[in-house]
Order: C-alpha cells, then sequence, then structure tokens
C-alpha cells in the first residue's frame, strides 16, 4: 500500500509541475497525462479563474506532501 502512495505522490507532483509549465510555456512531453487537470479539471471550476499556476504548484505541492508521508508510514 505505501508504494501505491508513493505513486500516486509522485504522479500528482509530476502533474501539478508540468501544468505549472504548461499554464506558462506549452509543454508537449506526455501532454495528455501530465497536464490531465491542467487541461480538464481546472477550466471547470470557475473559482480557479486566474488561479491557474497556483492551483498547479499547490497540486504539486499535495503531490510532494503524499509522497513524503507515504515514506515515513513504517510497514509493519
Amino acid at each position: 500500500m505505501r508504494k501505491a502512495f508513493q505513486v500516486v505522490g509522485a504522479v500528482l507532483a509530476l502533474q501539478g509541475i508540468s501544468g505549472a509549465i504548461d499554464h506558462l510555456a506549452v509543454q508537449p512531453i506526455m501532454g495528455i497525462f501530465l497536464n490531465a487537470f491542467n487541461r480538464l479539471v481546472i477550466p471547470r471550476l470557475g473559482f480557479l479563474t486566474g488561479y491557474e499556476l497556483y492551483a498547479n504548484l499547490t497540486l504539486a505541492l499535495f503531490g510532494v506532501a503524499v509522497f513524503v508521508a507515504a515514506t515515513r508510514i513504517n510497514s509493519s
């Protein structure tokens, strides 16, 4: 279970970083997978209009937090 959370945290961090890069300049590398949050979720949430960069960076920080929390869990 720990590895699954590590993978989820890493993917969320990568999506947040890639979404921030995509917001600033077009990101062609693995566009549909890494930019799914930026291109599919953010446009559907009206309160994030104008805060796309902050939303992507928040997603990246959340992904790092999940990854760190998963690595600190004791596998007993």
